[in-house]
């Protein structure tokens, strides 16, 4: 019979078995000396992939992209010191987003620390207002239970990113593995998932009984899972009432059916943003009311009874008092709204929905993202039609940098079901776009990945087409490049007096250059009679791709509610602006 020392492991490799046992396949990371016994011990398996990114910002985009395109967990790996300070801006991001996260980190041996030994940093307090929870592991005994209880806090409940902060004595250190016997809970963390049902009644009393109803659904709707937008979906059909998404919750409802209404928001669409305006009854489902949405709270939707369905209780009645804020799941919250509405059919008030309707189909005439191509000058939006129309029916997924393009994206690319559309939403990270892309290629690597972006943001993570060329990733990079940080310009113009300071990309690099240099393929395309051929001669190629579409450089993104403006107080292009007078604090007058 063995001893029990002999049959003991270190921690590294009791991190190994514990990743292993919770089924990751895929761990995006960069070593560096405090992790290097982690490494060792996926050196000696086989069972899990490493993808070395070029930095540590990105590994944690690249898990993003894997987490939201799977409905996984993503896993990352970092050194101490700066290898957990870069990951930071991602964390965030996830934590924004609600994105389930599992970070490892390196840290200086446990008598080290708080002695300002090399590479060491306090993560746990740096990465405690950007985690939905952290870990700092003593004792090698309890680091297999941490991992899993990690895992549990990381997609249970509302999604975010969990940090294990790993001392290398503790990875180094001995101990016996006993894999779980049963999924491993918080001792405290139960979030609720199944809405209570007298309140889901109330609800149904209210939809019911609207005259101007809007379905107003987010990001929580796609975390909930596919079966989910399913249920969104019929629901929406049996209630014959228009929908809106947020820039998180596109895809959780068919773009091309009549019923949807566009995105809401800063940039969404007339129709929507009215529809939200002007409506009686708002159901809210998996969106957290943010101020791109809201626009000036005192003014939002205000005449209207708010239903806000969310499985994080801390949102609710967090930015916009509601009149009925219901706990749970979306996914359940769906399965008990419609069975209520087919056991107790209700009688819809099909006059006053005629005439909703008919309001409805008045402002979509308004036609909010028309466009005038010439001849000479390629517009963004037309690049975005032109790809959309050669993508639509292949197996595809999009990633967005942060800017101009990417609202673009979200308005003329359509999404016809979730986890499609991967962007960073609440933070707004530059430089997000092209390692998420990775990270989405890694989990489908027959689909075809794009990444929509600008020349400006492309720049922040640039270096990991070292990383594509390295996994032969065959990721495509699609620049709407008008050689300005746009969204800044944009802003410098319309609220600061056309004073557009240090906007202007005044040294960009040639990025077919750029490309080859990475031993990836460059094309370039300026002419608007010629895009159509480049984007299928992107998509024939077998490897990564750089396409620098030269585009509109005076190209503002329209509709756009001003900051601290109601939503109809909307600009819907450089005539309806002429009309009006803009401050630079942002609001209308009229």
């Amino acid at each position: 019979m063995k001893k029990p020392e002999e049959s003991a492991t270190t921690g590294a490799d009791l991190l190994v078995k514990a990743l292993i046992d919770e089924d990751v396949e895929v761990v995006f990371g960069y070593p560096g000396g405090a992790v290097l016994p982690i490494y060792d011990s996926l050196f000696k398996q086989n069972k899990l992939r490493h993808i070395l990114v070029r930095h540590e910002q990105a590994a944690v985009h690249a898990a993003e992209g894997y987490a939201r395109s799977t409905g996984k967990v993503g896993v990352v790996l970092v050194t101490s010191g700066p290898g957990a300070t870069n990951a930071v801006t991602g964390l965030t991001d996830a934590l924004m987003d609600s994105i389930p996260l599992v970070c490892l980190t390196g840290q200086v041996p446990t008598h080290m620390i708080g002695n300002d030994a090399f590479q060491e940093a306090d993560t746990t307090g740096i990465t405690r207002p950007c985690t939905k929870h952290n870990y700092l592991v003593k004792d090698v005994a309890v680091l297999p239970r941490t991992v899993h209880e990690a895992f549990y806090v990381a997609r249970s409940g509302r999604p975010g990113p969990v940090v294990i902060d790993l001392p290398k004595d503790v990875l180094m250190n001995k101990h016996a593995y006993a894999a779980p016997k049963m999924p491993v809970q918080h001792k405290s963390y139960r979030p609720q998932t199944t809405p209570d049902q007298k309140q889901l009644e109330q609800a149904f009393e209210m939809i019911a009984k609207a005259k101007k109803p809007i379905f107003y659904t987010g990001g929580g709707v796609i975390n909930s899972g596919p079966k989910a937008s399913k249920l969104l979906t019929q629901l929406v059909h049996m209630t014959g009432y228009p929908i809106t998404n947020t820039l998180m919750g596109l895809g959780s409802f068919p773009a091309s059916d009549k019923q949807f209404l566009g995105m809401l928001g800063m940039h969404g669409t007339y129709e929507a943003n009215l529809a939200m305006y002007n409506c009686d009854v708002m159901i809210n489902i998996g969106a957290r009311f943010d101020d791109r949405i809201t626009g000036k709270i005192a003014e939002f939707s205000p005449n209207s009874k708010k239903i806000h369905i969310d499985i994080d209780r801390s949102s609710l009645n967090k930015s916009v008092r509601v009149d009925l804020p219901i706990v749970g799941d979306a996914g359940e919250a769906l399965e008990g709204l419609i069975k209520l509405w087919k056991a107790k059919q209700p009688k819809v008030d099909q006059k006053a929905l005629k005439a909703w309707w008919a309001e409805i189909d008045t402002w979509r005439g308004r036609d909010c993202l028309a466009y005038t191509q010439g001849k000479e000058i390629i517009k963004p939006q037309y690049a975005l039609e032109r790809l959309y129309h050669h993508i639509k029916n292949r197996d595809h997924y999009i990633t967005t940098e942060v800017g101009q393009h990417q609202m673009w994206a979200a308005q003329f690319l359509k999404f016809e079901q979730p986890n499609r559309w991967m962007t960073s939403g609440g933070l707004g990270t530059m430089g997000y776009g092209l390692p998420a892309a990775l990270g989405v290629q890694i989990a489908h690597p027959e689909a075809l990945v794009i990444d929509v972006a600008g020349e400006a943001s492309i720049m922040m993570n640039i270096q990991e087409l070292s990383t594509a060329a390295q996994y032969r990733l065959p990721v495509k990079i699609f620049i709407l490049n008008n050689q300005y940080m746009g969204m800044v310009r944009q802003w410098q113009e319309l609220l600061h007096g056309g004073r557009y300071s240090e906007s202007y990309s005044e040294a960009l690099p040639d990025f077919v250059k750029l490309a080859d240099a990475f031993g990836a393929t460059g094309l370039r395309c300026h002419e608007p009679s010629k895009l159509d051929d480049v984007i299928k001669e992107m998509i024939a190629i077998k490897g990564p791709v750089i396409v620098d579409v030269a585009v509109d450089k005076a190209e503002n993104c329209f509709p756009m509610i001003p900051s601290g403006a109601a939503h109809n107080d909307m600009l819907l292009g450089p005539e309806d602006r002429a009309a009006r007078q803009v401050s630079e604090e942002g609001m209308v007058l009229v």
